[in-house]
């Protein structure tokens, strides 16, 4: 099942008006279902969308130019008859390129808009140390290199989507709010264009659990479950809300910030400068505290590890039955499970997907926050909730943000030409 993050039709239900704009959905109707298919004949593509059997042929003409899909053969219905010559979406010269900046990395992930993966990395960067100036700057690097890759592997780059762990003006690309980072009012998408030149793709921004949930209702684990809630587990934690098939973004665009849910009135103080916010009990930063104090974040002097190491050396500590380490498991685990039994009780999704740290501990946190969510859904066990672990590791968000500049891409078709003929950017 593939999320569509637009409808042909505007708010309100009134059909497009203008040839042009008519058009435009058409087209993006026709990929929509190419994409949903390994191959459909042109009469196959009247039938399904209720075009017209001529619009879908000139349709197909045009999209034949922009190189978005691709003819494959020759179909034979029946014994006699004509024979229908099948399509399929194409596009492995377009490209989409989703970036993550957050805490202690920067992920990657390119694709092309035939699904093909182009471009996967993660870099180790302390974008909380660094303050806002060299962290865009080292992401515009880090897009570069991407780039570069990408159009190596023969696919031009037509937009950039970055995941940042905070509130975002997704509209103007501004992260209004990133605790973890101390970042406030930042203008990412314009600051980001500007290091990529005057000639950039058009770059956008959003929250990265946002797009992790996307990743996940996408190709995930529970993929095509329309109620679902996404939990990153990095040094902070986001909530990214799937409902009724749709992602739950609220009148402003900020849902999710899940992390900041108050649960201990004389618990720590937050990054967001709040007291006893969840992810004070169950970020990465307050495993990593409780299971390894020496490692702790912040601490002078500490070089950033990637954090896989760190959930690697903790994961090998939990293997070998490490008291210490099995304590502060557990504790987060329970805190994880009263924190989703509120998630639980506000929205009834069928599964919490764990993503992050979560995911790869997730034998060890998982039997505490599952009987935590046990005991404290009211709707228990009518509801039928459930934790379960994703397995897109820490690059969720950043294959999410890739996602949505594919549909983009799906949404308005004649963007590609345009932006094909243009002289390389970078």
């Amino acid at each position: 099942m593939t999320y569509r993050p637009s409808r042909s039709r505007p708010p309100g239900g009134a059909a497009p008006t203008g040839p042009a704009t008519l058009r435009r959905a058409n087209l993006s109707l026709v990929l929509r279902e190419l994409r949903d298919h390994t191959s459909l004949s042109r009469a196959e593509i009247a039938q399904a969308t209720g075009l017209h059997r001529a619009t879908v042929s000139n349709l197909m003409a045009e999209l034949l130019e922009r190189r978005l899909v691709r003819e494959v053969g020759v179909e034979h219905v029946g014994a006699i008859g004509r024979p229908r010559r099948a399509v399929a979406l194409h596009g492995a010269h377009v490209g989409a390129l989703g970036m993550e900046i957050n805490v202690d990395y920067i992920a990657v992930h390119g694709t092309d808009l035939s699904g093909r993966s182009l471009v996967e990395r993660r870099v180790v960067h302390d974008a909380m140390g660094s303050g806002p100036d060299l962290a865009v700057r080292r992401l515009g690097l880090v897009a570069k290199e991407a780039v570069e890759a990408m159009r190596r592997a023969g696919a031009v780059p037509t937009g950039i989507a970055v995941a940042v762990p905070g509130l975002v003006d997704v509209t103007r690309g501004v992260v209004t709010l990133a605790p973890n980072l101390h970042w406030r009012d930042l203008p990412l998408a314009e600051q980001l264009s500007s290091i990529l030149g005057p000639q950039s793709v058009p770059v956008r921004v959003d929250n990265d659990a946002n797009l992790a949930a996307l990743a996940e209702y996408t190709s995930g684990v529970a993929a095509g479950t329309p109620h679902l809630v996404y939990l990153t587990g990095e040094v902070g934690v986001g909530g990214g809300i799937i409902s009724g098939g749709e992602l739950l973004r609220g009148a402003d665009g900020f849902s999710g910030e899940v992390g900041h849910l108050r649960v201990d009135p004389n618990g720590d103080r937050c990054g967001c400068g709040r007291i006893g916010c969840w992810e004070t009990k169950v970020g990465l930063a307050a495993l990593v505290r409780a299971a390894m104090p020496e490692q702790a974040y912040g601490l002078p002097g500490m070089p950033v590890p990637d954090p896989g190491e760190r959930v690697a050396d903790i994961a090998r500590g939990l293997a070998s039955g490490d008291r210490r380490m099995m304590t502060a498991v557990a504790q987060v685990g329970e805190w994880l499970g009263l924190g989703g039994s509120i998630l639980a009780n506000l929205f009834n999704p069928r599964v919490i997907v764990i993503g992050g740290y979560f995911a790869s501990l997730a034998q060890w946190l998982l039997p505490h926050a599952q009987d935590q969510l046990r005991r404290l859904v009211v709707a228990a066990p009518a509801a039928e909730c459930r934790f379960v672990a994703s397995t897109l590791g820490f690059g969720a968000a950043s294959r999410g943000a890739a996602s949505m500049v594919v549909n983009h891409i799906i949404d308005d078709p004649t963007t590609i030409l345009d932006s094909l003929r243009r002289p390389a950017p970078y």
